[in-house]
């Protein structure tokens, strides 16, 4: 292809939220970025990853229907270029020859010039492209206007041959498209990742990632600009869609990007709360519910999750439930009321106390002559499920489930009873983080959050011991090691999986690793079968972690 040849660019970043699947909808919003970037001068609009079908379309992307509808609105986006408008750099599945690859099209002067692949599938942790893509060539550069663009999809900067390819064949620029999930750290990682491969090829690099939540996944966007000296000099903001113009001059024959905007990105808690707000937020409205219903016990889960309903759907569409029975205290009674007083949520009581006992006189003949134990506690969990779940089915609302990975992790949880529900905010929160994210909250409104200011979490719940109170003074110290212990075995077991003497060497009691060892093997069979929920550390349980439910293996001390 030919152009001016001309020692300016204006590149235009979109960083916006697709929705899987909804190619009409995906399309319009290229549309209107176009639309927009048109009025700055945008000589070129770079798109994240299959932008136009959404990221990630797991087996979705296998029907021939969905690449066709793929192809015909990208085709109807390049004839807009024939306007003489910004060329576009735009990401869709791409069929060709009965494979179908990841692919980003170039589309410039009213027709799709050409299309580049993605060469480097990534097939680990909540990635499973290698069983839906083909891989494709090593890249060519595009040539626009004068410059050689060099175009690396997302995981194709995580090892050095793309770039280097890309920059051996006269490479000016690398664009990296992205569909990049959130958790704890990544951004740091990609920072490392960018400078690590322009230290190596000494061109500037273009990072444009999505933002929004696809369901266990939160997209925090954070996209940048490096230049060939490694520096930052553009930074758009994390959490938020946002359109941004860079502008690039040439010097020497080498390009570089002006200074543009830095914007602060949120870490550690902030980011981590976040991500569950626009995870559940998008995962609400996305799949078109009017609103969440969960219930509210007093304790410290649900009242989290409760505030971050609110922030991610404003008050007005979040519905909490004190179901008490017998052994509901009067701090719960108090301290449920008190949050949802201040979140001006609707906000009911619905005692179950004729339910447990109806159920209980009901199965007394199978029982008798036994004693009781958790099988009746659990019938209380249960009816507060299923009255729950008859509120969602007659006025529409989603449950939201409140377990931490601490509680899904080794099982204390009660299936068809506070695990009834559609999604979980808190799923990959262990109970460490919970109470840090609710101290957080209670000193930070953040950014896009719809819920009020200052205190919403009494100080009475955070100080207080955890209970399920399904029997007279319990805690959940009487079945499980303090949070602080099992945490840490969690994180060594799950995250980092070390080895059970090593453990041990942390400082725990080689009996108290075995007990959190088994019950973590033994509650598989119900994280199965468990809400999904927002992804937060390096490994959720689901899409990171996929272990048998029937395993006799357990390791040697």
């Amino acid at each position: 292809m030919t152009g001016d040849t001309k020692d300016r660019l204006k590149l235009a970043l979109a960083q916006l939220n697709p929705v899987v699947g909804d190619i009409e909808g995906n399309l319009e919003k290229a549309r209107e970025a176009r639309a927009a970037l048109s009025k700055t001068g945008a000589d070129l609009i770079v798109f994240t990853e299959l932008f136009l079908t959404g990221y990630p379309l797991e087996d979705l992307v296998l029907k021939p229907a969905l690449q066709h509808a793929a192809r015909e609105a990208c085709e109807a986006l390049a004839r807009d270029t024939a306007d003489g408008g910004p060329a576009l750099l735009m990401g869709l599945p791409w069929g060709e020859g009965g494979l179908v690859y990841n692919a980003m099209a170039f589309l410039y002067g009213g027709r799709i010039e050409t299309v580049r692949y993605k060469n480097n599938l990534p097939n680990y942790g909540v990635f499973d492209e290698k069983r839906v893509f083909a891989p494709g060539p090593l890249p060519e550069p595009i040539e626009f206007r004068g410059l050689s663009l060099g175009v690396s999809v997302c995981e194709d900067i995580w090892t050095e041959e793309v770039c280097e390819a890309l920059v051996q064949a006269g490479a000016d620029i690398l664009i990296v498209p992205n569909g990049s999930p959130y958790w704890m750290g990544k951004q740091e990682t990609r920072y490392g990742v960018a400078k690590t491969r322009v230290a190596e090829t000494r061109r500037p690099l273009v990072y444009v990632n999505q933002v929004g939540g696809q369901d266990e996944l939160a997209f925090d966007g954070a996209s940048f600009v490096l230049n060939a000296d490694g520096n930052l000099v553009v930074q758009l903001p994390a959490w938020e869609a946002a359109l941004a113009v860079t502008e690039w001059h040439r010097d020497g024959g080498r390009w570089h990007c002006l200074r543009g905007d830095i914007a602060d990105i949120e870490e550690g808690d902030a980011a981590n709360y976040l991500a569950c707000v626009i995870g559940l937020r998008d995962y609400i409205d996305k799949n078109g519910f009017p609103g969440v219903v969960l219930g509210l016990s007093g304790g410290i889960d649900s009242a989290l999750c409760a505030v971050m309903a609110v922030d991610a759907l404003g008050a007005d569409r979040v519905h909490c439930v004190m179901l008490p029975y017998t052994y509901t205290s009067e701090d719960s009674l108090s301290d449920a009321e008190a949050v949802a007083e201040t979140l001006g949520v609707r906000y009911e009581i619905v005692p179950i106390h004729d339910s447990v006992e109806a159920l209980t006189k009901d199965i007394s003949k199978q029982f008798e002559g036994l004693a009781r134990d958790a099988t009746e506690e659990n019938l209380q969990s249960r009816v507060r499920g299923t009255l729950l779940m008859a509120i969602s089915n007659k006025l529409g609302p989603l449950v939201l489930t409140t377990g931490n990975k601490s509680e899904v992790s080794v099982g204390y949880a009660t299936l068809y009873g506070d695990m009834n529900g559609g999604f979980n905010p808190i799923k990959d929160l262990y109970k460490g983080q919970v109470y840090a994210l609710s101290r957080y909250r209670n000193t930070h409104r953040p950014k896009t959050c719809l819920g009020p200011e200052g205190v919403i979490i009494p100080e009475s719940i955070l100080t207080k011991d955890p209970s399920a109170e399904l029997k007279p003074d319990q805690r959940d110290q009487d079945t499980l090691p303090p949070y602080e212990a099992l945490d840490d075995i969690l994180n060594c077991l799950v995250e980092l999986e070390l080895p059970v003497p090593e453990i041990v060497t942390r400082g725990h009691a080689p009996e108290l690793v075995r007990k959190v060892e088994r019950m973590l093997y033994l509650a598989e069979y119900k994280r199965r079968q468990a809400a999904p929920g927002v992804k937060i550390t390096a490994k959720n349980f689901g899409r990171d972690r996929r272990y048998p439910i029937t395993n006799k293996f357990r390791e040697k001390l």
